[in-house]
């Protein structure tokens, strides 16, 4: 195992505990080498079980702090119960397919992965071992100015 598996190795212990996770849960974590794969990380949970699986980017990662994405996926197993209850809520309250479902859906989502990412950063900034945020994401993204290139001049 290479120096950086091993610290992330590490650090995926140290959080597990910190964040209370082990020893209810069984989670370990996995390497993905698909440079196809286009996450940093991900998690696979099977609720009935009380197990996990955390996916790492062994590839191509986005993220340059592994320690961020770690605990950014440890946050969504803590807060799969209100995930769920969530999901089948908006799944039964409205027609599958609706214009109604999809922007409940699209709004659940979107303030999900805000809530664990500013979790994340929360804990990352108080415990972690490295609290440099990563900005690999802004990379892809467009500048303010060219999300307003070419739209026509109101006045």
């Amino acid at each position: 195992m290479s120096k950086d598996r091993e610290q992330a190795q590490a650090l995926f212990d140290k959080w597990v505990r910190k964040l209370r996770v082990y020893p209810a849960w069984d989670v370990r974590l996995e390497w993905v080498e698909d440079p196809d794969w286009r996450k940093t990380g991900d998690i696979k949970i099977d609720c009935d079980d009380k197990k996990a699986v955390l996916l790492l980017n062994g590839a191509n990662p986005k993220q340059e702090n592994l320690e961020e994405v770690i605990v950014h996926e440890l946050f969504h197993l803590k807060l799969y119960p209100l995930d769920q209850t969530t999901e089948s809520l908006i799944e039964n309250c409205f027609a599958e397919g609706s214009a109604a479902q999809n922007f409940a859906m699209t709004q659940f989502f979107t303030t999900l992965e805000q809530t664990v990412e500013e979790l994340a950063k929360c804990f990352l900034l108080e415990f972690g071992e490295n609290r440099e945020l990563s900005f690999g994401r802004c990379k892809s993204k467009k500048s303010f100015n060219e999300l307003f290139e070419g739209l026509k001049n109101l006045e």
